[in-house]
């Protein structure tokens, strides 16, 4: 079982590495087409601007600030998504009550939506107010779908010993939703972090990825575009792990709780 797994995680690294090959080439067939290395520098020019990027403190601070954006939207959407989503897991009238709302929130075009944020807020709030407006019919809709495929034996069963708290909340249903909202979370994160650098770049954030998107773009350094991109990237893939970890940890901890404890000799 172990070398088959083995095999299969091998395959899929080899896959991977053929894929960003693949980017490469197609970057680069683009600049011969196209006729113009501005726009379409070579790859190695790509490669060096990327190290270049993040081998500076810079780049860092910029990484931070759009992170700290991101962690805040998901923070709040989760919050408030997971509110919804339960409410209109309990109740088909709220479910149907806000189902127009969620559906204007997720087909609503981005550039709309920031220029309506931008009107109403500040420019500070302006990523964080936006993403979170995105984000919210996504985790809702999973925290929804996860809580009516809970057995209803299972919730007869607490009912009779206590009523809906935070108790039930954390050891009932989170765990029977987990992987309804993990797929909601890394759908999220990577939507998240293009919502997060489109709304700093449109309203120029500083010390941003969005804001230094925009200064390489004024400048012409196309070359740096990428190599931000390219960041992007790699964080989306980062942060991506972030609810398997919590998931992995959450479920170590109630497994924990949930075993006997072992007689004392």
């Amino acid at each position: 079982m172990t070398s088959i797994m083995g095999r299969n995680k091998a395959k899929e690294t080899l896959a991977f590495c053929l894929g960003v090959i693949l980017v490469g080439c197609l970057i680069q067939a683009a600049g011969w087409l196209k006729n113009d290395r501005l726009v379409f520098p070579d790859v190695p020019d790509i490669l060096r601007a990327f190290f270049r990027l993040v081998t500076s403190g810079r780049t860092w601070l910029l990484i931070w600030t759009t992170l700290c954006h991101l962690l805040e939207a998901l923070a709040v959407s989760t919050v408030i998504g997971l509110t919804l989503g339960l409410a209109e897991g309990f109740s088909d009238f709220i479910r149907t009550m806000l189902r127009p709302l969620m559906i204007l929130l997720r087909s609503i075009p981005v550039i709309v939506m920031v220029v309506i944020v931008m009107v109403l807020l500040q420019y500070r709030y302006v990523p964080l107010a936006a993403t979170s407006l995105f984000l919210i019919p996504l985790i809702s809709e999973a925290a929804c779908e996860g809580c009516r495929r809970i057995d209803q034996d299972l919730i007869d069963v607490y009912r009779l010993n206590s009523a809906f708290n935070m108790t039930v909340l954390f050891r009932v249903y989170l765990p029977i939703m987990a992987g309804y909202l993990k797929q909601a979370y890394i759908s999220a994160v990577g939507m998240g972090l293009k919502l997060i650098v489109t709304a700093e770049y449109l309203v120029q954030t500083r010390s941003s990825l969005g804001k230094a998107i925009y200064s390489s773009s004024y400048f012409n350094e196309y070359e740096d575009i990428y190599a931000y991109a390219l960041i992007m990237i790699l964080l989306v893939l980062l942060v991506s792990e972030l609810p398997v970890i919590i998931g992995r940890m959450f479920r170590r901890i109630t497994d924990a709780e949930g075993n006997p404890p072992e007689p004392t000799k």
